[in-house]
């Protein structure tokens, strides 16, 4: 069924190709009112986006700013000049979407205005490598963090109904890592994340991609690399104290020393845990009081399901009590990430409309 709601196409552009000018006439032609931002492509750019100007609205950013931030650039200005029940298609500039697809998705948006619908493609041999390895990564980190499993993490063809434009403004990230965000954010507040099967389309392998696959992969995957650090570190100070403290307590008796050790362990390991977290990893700025209740209670609840299950495996299916314990750490680690970022050490947005 055809979507009644007006369709906004909002496109980020950063020195785009004369595909740009074809894409803005097929959009028009297509009923959607466009939206491009000009993310500091310069002066050897300015005919292409004068010429999109006769098919759209463009906003354009003084200095490159990132696909991120130009996207909450072109969100701010659709929330304050369109309906509150249109539905938004964020489109790629590279030509990398067909019109039919982008209809495929806004039509999807439009029966599912609370839902994230994303369009998917198909990642088969004629996918360029680094593509097809960015996706494998992205969509492993997704599950790993957010338990959201995804095909296509990296699409740029995206639809949702503009009630979740206050939430798209308020997630994390100005360049490439922002969509990642947008995914693991959606997650925390369960907002459904839908799949629409979409065309694959690469020209030249993707050659007019602005995306460095080293430089931009380590700003998406930064904040969970720095976790990882600061997690082994806590877990190297609490295995070498869990393994301490057994030796001491082992006239104590199985049932007492696990438990008792693991407890111990894991305070001193908690301390300085919190500390690499909140100043190296997610850089709060929020009240040491305030994080520090969240993050121990955090970890007391962890502490008693991970005590629980590290007892259970190494009292009833006799698994050695050293192996026990990192099989414990991974369950539980997942978790533990995800309520940090989204919960304990989110950062908070002061910039007003007005200044996006």
């Amino acid at each position: 069924m055809p979507c009644s709601s007006p369709k906004i196409a909002l496109i980020p552009a950063y020195k785009p190709s004369n595909l740009l000018l074809d894409l803005t006439v097929q959009l028009s032609s297509a009923h959607f009112h466009t939206v491009i931002v000009d993310d500091g492509s310069g002066d050897s750019y300015r005919q292409i986006f004068s010429s999109a100007k006769r098919f759209a609205d463009v906003l354009v950013h003084d200095t490159n700013k990132g696909k991120g931030r130009a996207l909450k650039t072109g969100l701010a200005y659709i929330k304050r000049h369109f309906p509150e029940n249109s539905v938004i298609v964020t489109v790629d500039a590279d030509g990398q979407h067909s019109i039919n697809d982008a209809i495929k998705v806004s039509d999807a948006a439009c029966t599912c205005t609370n839902s994230l619908i994303l369009g998917c493609r198909r990642f088969g041999r004629d996918v360029p490598a680094r593509s097809r390895f960015g996706n494998t990564v992205t969509r492993f980190v997704c599950k790993l963090a957010a338990g959201l499993d995804v095909s296509d993490t990296q699409t740029g063809l995206r639809a949702f109904g503009a009630s979740l434009i206050p939430l798209m403004l308020n997630v994390d990230g100005e360049r490439y890592e922002y969509e990642m965000n947008v995914l693991l954010e959606c997650s925390r507040r369960r907002i459904p994340v839908k799949e629409v099967e979409i065309e694959t389309i690469y020209f030249d392998s993707n050659s007019s991609s602005h995306f460095s696959p080293v430089k931009d992969s380590l700003r998406i995957y930064r904040e969970i690399i720095k976790f990882v650090v600061s997690s082994l570190v806590g877990f190297a100070v609490d295995y070498t104290a869990y393994i301490m403290l057994s030796a001491l307590t082992s006239s104590l008796g199985s049932l007492l020393s696990i438990p008792l050790s693991n407890i111990l362990a894991r305070i001193a390991s908690s301390a300085v845990n919190y500390t690499l977290n909140r100043n190296f990893v997610f850089q709060s700025k929020d009240s040491v009081f305030k994080t520090s209740a969240q993050y121990f209670s955090l970890a007391a609840l962890i502490l008693v399901g991970n005590t629980l299950l590290l007892t259970f495996l190494a009292n009833s299916l006799g698994i050695n009590k050293y192996c026990a314990k990192i099989l414990t750490e991974v369950v539980f680690f997942s978790a533990s990430w995800f309520v940090q970022k989204f919960v304990i050490f989110r950062k908070r947005h002061l910039e007003t409309e007005k200044e996006l």
